[in-house]
């Protein structure tokens, strides 16, 4: 009889660790999506956790200690404007940088510049512009913590 583990943990862990360019926090509902978010920016040197949705997010968000999040707006549970917005209330990740990674209408713009989001990037996206954007809000969350300001909340 082969032993089997059973997985108690529903998000997961990059593989890459040593090195890391940083550390990102995919959540979406959709797992083809968070798995093609994830091996891309994996590619790229980043560590990668994901979560189902908001409310998974709000849940581990102390405990995985990300650079950037990136969010997809509908979700069950708690979509990406609720999660935003509670991220920005909570003094220890009110200046986390946040990606909205969705359809990107007039609407998901406006909602998400006022729960505080920092970049948009519209589905379908080129892997490349993924990178960018990751990289540009990890950036520039580097150089506020370096200076002593707090980080995100500033145009992507």
């Amino acid at each position: 009889m082969a032993k089997t583990r059973t997985r108690e943990l529903r998000w997961t862990y990059s593989r890459v660790v040593p090195g890391a360019s940083g550390r990102v926090l995919v959540v979406d509902d959709n797992k083809v999506i968070r798995q093609l978010i994830k091996v891309n920016l994996e590619l790229e040197g980043f560590e990668v956790v994901t979560a189902n949705d908001g409310a998974e997010c709000l849940d581990i968000v102390h405990r995985v200690c990300p650079d950037v999040i990136t969010l997809d707006v509908v979700m069950p549970r708690l979509d990406g404007f609720g999660t935003a917005a509670q991220l920005r209330a909570d003094p220890r990740t009110r200046d986390l940088p946040l990606a909205i990674v969705s359809a990107c209408t007039q609407y998901e713009v406006e909602a998400g510049i006022e729960a505080g989001v920092d970049a948009f990037l519209a589905k379908p996206f080129e892997p490349a512009e993924l990178v960018r954007v990751v990289r540009r809000l990890v950036e520039r969350k580097d150089r506020r913590e370096r200076k002593g300001a707090p980080a995100g909340r500033g145009r992507g």
